[in-house]
C-alpha cells in the first residue's frame, strides 16, 4: 500500500511556506490505519520492546495501537502539567526558545526495552527529548519509529545513536 496517497497534504498550514502532512485521512481509512500499525509491528517485534513511549498528542494514536498489537504496555509523554503523578522533566531547546516534556516517574524501570512511537520525525527535537526522558528513568530505547518522515529537516542526524525506521519520507517540502 502506498501510503503517501493516504496522507493529506494542506499547503500554509500551520503558517505561510509550511506543507502540513496530514494523518487525519490516513487514520479514517481502516485499511491504511491497519496497515500502518501491522508495518510498525513487524519493524519493532525484532527489537523485542516491553514497553512503547509516546509523545503527545499523535504520538498517542500511532504509539497506544502498536503497543496493543505488540502484548505490551504503553507510556504517554505529555507537555508540563498534563500528568497526575509525580513526574520527570526534560527541557530541550527549540529553534526559538525551549520546550519541555514530561513523564511519569514511575512510568519505565530500569533495562526496560522502549521504543518510542511517533506520526512524524521531523527536526528530532521531541523524539530525542523523549529518548532523554526514557533513560533518564533507565529505560533502553530500542528503536524509534515513525509513520512520516520529512528527511530534509534531517531530523535523523540528531538521532544517530538510535535505531530509527520510517514508513513515509519526503524529500523535500
Amino acid at each position: 500500500m502506498n501510503l503517501k496517497d493516504k496522507i493529506r497534504i494542506i499547503q500554509d498550514f500551520p503558517k505561510d511556506g509550511i506543507s502540513f502532512k496530514d494523518i487525519t485521512t490516513l487514520l479514517q481509512d481502516k485499511e491504511a490505519y491497519k496497515y500502518t500499525v501491522d508495518s510498525l509491528v513487524d519493524i519493532c517485534k525484532g527489537w523485542k520492546p516491553e514497553l512503547v513511549v509516546g509523545p503527545e498528542a499523535r504520538g498517542f494514536v500511532i504509539g497506544a495501537p502498536l503497543a496493543y498489537a505488540l502484548g505490551i504496555g504503553f507510556v504517554p509523554v505529555r507537555k508540563p502539567g498534563k500528568l497526575p503523578g509525580n513526574t520527570e522533566l526534560y527541557e530541550y531547546d527549540l529553534e526559538y526558545g525551549t520546550d519541555t516534556l514530561e513523564i511519569h516517574s514511575d512510568a519505565i524501570k530500569k533495562g526496560q526495552r522502549i521504543v518510542i512511537a511517533d506520526d512524524l520525525l521531523a527536526t528530532g527535537g521531541t523524539s530525542l527529548a523523549t529518548a532523554k526522558l526514557v533513560e533518564k528513568l533507565g529505560g533502553i530505547v530500542v528503536g524509534m519509529t515513525f509513520v512520516i518522515e520529512l528527511s530534509y529537516l534531517k531530523g535523523r542526524e540528531k538521532l544517530t545513536e538510535y535505531n530509527v525506521h520510517t514508513l513515509v519520507q519526503y524529500d523535500e517540502d
